[in-house]
């Protein structure tokens, strides 16, 4: 049991890392598609909503799905049809073809993305540890190695529709071939009945089920506000030291890189402090620590201060979508997917909405001071953590041994 529970986690990082890669191999692509395709920067951002539309669906398919086949049966065939999918924008000839293809693409992307996520919730349970955060900081590994294919490629002359082609058939046989390795629908089950979880330590079936549905939304609400932050990171760190700052090109982009990176350690490192402090403190420090950076972002008049505030903002950031993804699925086990599907639906919803949000309000504001609206969604977030709480707000020291590292 031990050495399948062990192999189930291996699986788990492979599909995540999987996720990452055919998702940063379409995002580093994009510029490419974009010239193929001619469109301009405004059309080619109205289609990306599609992406968005159709990962959004399929999050909502897949969520209950995987709930009544199982991650084994879901996550596999999400993933060979994520793959398969990833060419489409490549071939792309037209706007019409390429909505199209980003439809499919984003449909197939988002079963995978919470029919993994379901997979790590009971992975996590089975362990009686936090693992969550380690699953995500994998997904970043992702988009680093999508980011490295695509530039050897571009090196070596290849076409963009041969590069996601080449990176898609690898993905499809990595798919299939960590399948087997995966929890069956009855291991799941089985680690559903216990009655310890990370989240709830001594509390009963029937009080555990009391009031899921309005505590699931709770949840999603605060992951739309942290992935609101976090998309607008993504599509403003950079203009912000260039344009507020007077930051050269090539300087200003190391502000999003501070960030990436902040993140990406914070995930890695965030499991320990939550099998430490439990997930609740995470959430409200992490948000808090957030609020203090983007802050500092805000109002910071020197290039230093907005590094650091853009280190702290990813630092304080990097472990709160674990948390509430996590804590979706442990509210009700058996219905992991669903209330999973619930809550990165409505995040993904605010990391889309983040750059747009930003964007308009600069036409009231100045960037800088538009961010102020970041801090007010941390603290919030970090207000309204309570809604981890259980009978215990922190995970036991008897519980933190779990199955092994």
């Amino acid at each position: 049991m031990e050495r399948s529970l062990r192999g189930a986690r291996v699986a788990t990082y492979v599909y995540f890392v999987l996720c990452g890669t055919l998702m940063g191999a379409w995002v580093v692509h994009i510029p490419a598609v974009e010239e193929r395709v001619d469109i301009s920067h405004a059309t080619l951002g109205g289609l990306l909503v599609l992406l968005g539309l159709g990962a959004f669906v399929g999050m909502q398919v897949a969520g209950p799905l995987t709930d009544r086949l199982g991650a084994r049966v879901v996550v596999p065939a999400s993933g060979v049809l994520c793959g398969a999918t990833l060419v489409l924008p490549g071939l792309s000839r037209d706007p019409w073809t390429l909505a199209g293809s980003l439809l499919v693409f984003g449909f197939c992307n988002g079963c995978l993305d919470v029919s993994m996520n379901a997979h790590a919730v009971h992975v996590e349970k089975a362990y009686g540890r936090p693992v969550m955060s380690g699953f995500h900081a994998t997904f970043s590994v992702g988009g680093v190695l999508a980011a490295l294919v695509a530039a050897g490629a571009t090196s070596a002359g290849l076409h963009p529709a041969a590069t996601l082609a080449a990176v898609g058939a690898v993905g499809i046989v990595i798919a299939l071939a960590s399948a087997r390795a995966l929890m069956p629908a009855a291991s799941a089950a089985a680690s559903n009945g216990s009655t310890d979880t990370v989240e709830e330590t001594h509390a009963s079936p029937a009080a555990a089920r009391r009031g899921t549905a309005g505590r699931v939304w709770l949840l999603a609400v605060l992951a739309l506000m942290v992935m609101l932050c976090e998309g607008a990171a993504n599509d403003w760190s950079a203009l912000h030291l260039e344009d507020v700052l007077g930051a050269p090109a090539g300087t200003a982009a190391f502000a999003y890189g501070t960030f990436a990176a902040a993140m990406t350690t914070g995930r890695l490192l965030a499991d320990r402090f939550v099998a430490r402090f439990g997930s609740l403190a995470i959430l409200r420090h992490g948000a808090a620590t957030a609020a203090v950076g983007i802050t500092l972002v805000a109002l910071g008049p020197w290039m230093w201060a907005a590094f650091v505030g853009w280190a702290l903002f990813g630092l304080g950031l990097s472990g709160c979508v674990p948390q509430l993804f996590s804590a979706a699925g442990h509210a009700d086990p058996a219905a992991a997917g669903a209330n999973v599907s619930r809550v990165a639906g409505l995040g993904y919803v605010g990391m889309l909405a983040g750059p747009a949000v930003i964007g308009w309000l600069t036409h009231l504001v100045t960037l800088n001071h538009a961010f102020v609206l970041l801090t007010l969604l941390c603290a919030t977030t970090a207000v309204g953590a309570r809604a981890l709480r259980t009978e215990s707000g922190r995970t036991p020291r008897s519980e933190m041994a779990g199955v092994g590292p």
